[in-house]
């Protein structure tokens, strides 16, 4: 799996649609300081599902749409879309290409897409667990990440060790399994409680019945 293309419009500070032709390899995006340079990896974890503005340098999500200039109106929508290879079926598609996309308005509405068609950040988030592409993983690493996950706390290395061993989803599914018996028991719970309650209405209502 390798990352063919990003497609970026009205996100931070590009304004106009852009288009970045990704090829395998490594790929280097240089510039002066303040040209977008980490808008593009901004971009990227944005599009896979990141939820904390602090995160992408901003205070409210709306301050990733663009914003206007001197010469340019601000704009009413941010859109980016990731276009991964999916020849070697990493992603359980039947599609060579699987393309990523998430759209935010102004109102604060969003809209996610996987190959265009729309869908939840929960159907996003699935796709890429044990890839080592999801939010939050260990795929895009920004300044100073490297120290936050040798000083973090055990149980927060252990998700990043888990993630890149390949068993994320097997504890999600066991914590979605032991949810669903939680909930079963409390719902036997609750039925006994009514059947101990109806039994003990029987006799009176039989003593009742007969006189």
């Amino acid at each position: 799996m390798c990352l063919k293309r990003l497609d970026i419009q009205g996100f931070k500070s590009f304004g106009d649609r852009l288009s970045l032709e990704l090829n395998p390899g490594l790929t280097v995006v240089v510039g002066p300081n303040g040209s977008g340079k980490s808008n593009i990896s901004d971009a990227i974890s944005w599009c896979l599902g990141e939820q904390r503005p602090t995160t992408l340098r901003g205070s409210r999500m709306e301050d990733i749409i663009f914003a206007g200039s001197d010469k340019r109106k601000p704009v009413g929508l941010a859109e980016v879309s990731l276009v991964l290879d999916n020849t070697s079926q990493i992603f359980s598609l039947p599609f060579n290409e699987v393309s990523i996309s998430r759209r935010l308005y102004r109102s604060g509405e969003s809209e996610y897409f996987i190959n265009k068609t729309p869908c939840r950040l929960k159907d996003i988030q699935a796709l890429f667990m044990d890839t080592g592409l999801g939010r939050g993983a260990y795929s895009i690493i920004g300044q100073g990440k490297v120290d936050e996950i040798l000083n973090s706390r055990p149980e927060e290395r252990r998700s990043v060790i888990e993630e890149a061993a390949g068993i994320v989803k097997y504890r999600h599914r066991k914590e979605e399994a032991a949810r669903k018996l939680s909930s079963a028991q409390q719902d036997l719970d609750r039925i006994s409680d009514l059947i101990d309650e109806l039994a003990a209405r029987i006799e009176p209502l039989e003593l009742e019945a007969r006189g």
